[in-house]
């Protein structure tokens, strides 16, 4: 029995150790601490989020930029996660995308140093859909290759944040490597199951179903929002042009607010006021747009919840059979 971070008693009957890259607010550490893993590491350079971590996981050792950090400082553990930085990638991106090129997204190259000698059980990755096109798909073939070259055998599926109890519509790439074993990569991200809407027959034409996008909850007269959010973006050019305009709750007369930073959380999946520290930014207005910007950047946390639970008991049928700081010799991947 142990306490996660949000003080809720957890009962497993293991806790893999998480390794936390570009950590953020700690989306990946309080959805995979829920399935019942336990952070015993976080790498996060922006100071904001980095008093946001300290806050929720005081004794967890941090560093801040990536490529300072050699393999010796990271702690054993059984699974490295991440979202290395989208803005290269992003198709929000205004102009030209220059990818795992480019200063921030190239940072992907850093933790695959990390991962050549590190080489844990397991990796999950995470970032924008526009991975998958990003220099005509050149990008995440290269990101695949690299991992697979590891001796990692690779599964990956684009997750949408809407069919894991939040109203936000947030489409995200997820890849997981296993050391040695593509089946248990394809096990953690895939039901063996086939959903009801795969043998669903064919019905006649009708009315074009109405958009959950178009839909409005609340009383017009008080105000209201819409029943689903559109993806919150983090970058400050989108909060006053397509990100502002499509999420907004509406009053009467004619006036609208963007989402605050509390609404941002919850769309997350995170506690209310996880991001709230007065201390750490005085000024309200500076505050609230480096909780947006935070809440914008991190990974919805019922997702994590979802696919942690999936690797937990993928990695408990494998106790034993791979152990960290493996050699790759030690691996063959089909």
């Amino acid at each position: 029995m142990r306490q996660n971070a949000e003080g809720h008693s957890v009962t497993t009957l293991q806790n893999p150790r998480v390794a936390s890259f570009f950590a953020g607010i700690g989306g990946f550490d309080l959805g995979f601490e829920r399935a019942g893993m336990k952070s015993v590491w976080q790498c996060e350079i922006k100071p904001f989020c980095l008093d946001v971590l300290q806050r929720h996981w005081p004794d967890v050792p941090k560093q801040t930029d990536i490529r300072d950090v050699q393999p010796s400082d990271i702690p054993d553990a059984e699974v490295w996660a991440g979202g290395f930085p989208c803005q290269d990638i992003s198709l929000a991106r205004m102009g030209q995308r220059s990818g795992l090129n480019g200063k921030q997204s190239g940072l992907f190259f850093e933790f695959a140093r990390l991962l050549e000698e590190g080489r844990p059980k397991a990796v999950v990755i995470e970032n924008v859909a526009g991975l998958l096109s990003s220099n005509q798909g050149r990008d995440f073939a290269l990101v695949i290759r690299t991992l697979a070259e590891l001796g990692y055998g690779v599964a990956w599926r684009v997750l949408d944040s809407r069919h894991f109890g939040v109203p936000q519509s947030r489409s995200r790439v997820f890849i997981v490597g296993y050391l040695g074993d593509p089946s248990a990569a394809a096990a953690v991200l895939f039901e063996p199951e086939r959903g009801d809407r795969n043998s669903e027959k064919s019905r006649p034409n009708g009315e074009k179903p109405i958009s959950p996008f178009a839909i409005s909850v609340g009383d017009p007269k008080r105000g209201f929002v819409k029943k689903l959010a559109h993806c919150l973006y983090a970058e400050s050019a989108r909060h006053t042009g397509t990100d502002w305009s499509r999420n907004y709750v509406s009053y009467p007369e004619g006036k609208v607010r963007r989402l605050t930073p509390l609404e941002a959380e919850r769309l997350q999946g995170f506690p209310d006021g996880w991001t709230d520290l007065p201390s750490s930014i005085g000024n309200i207005e500076k505050l609230d747009s480096a909780r947006y910007h935070a809440c914008g950047n991190a990974v919805t946390v019922n997702v994590i919840e979802w696919l942690g639970g999936r690797l937990a008991s993928v990695l408990l049928s494998h106790k034993g059979s791979t152990t960290s700081r493996a050699s790759l010799a030690d691996y063959e991947v089909a």
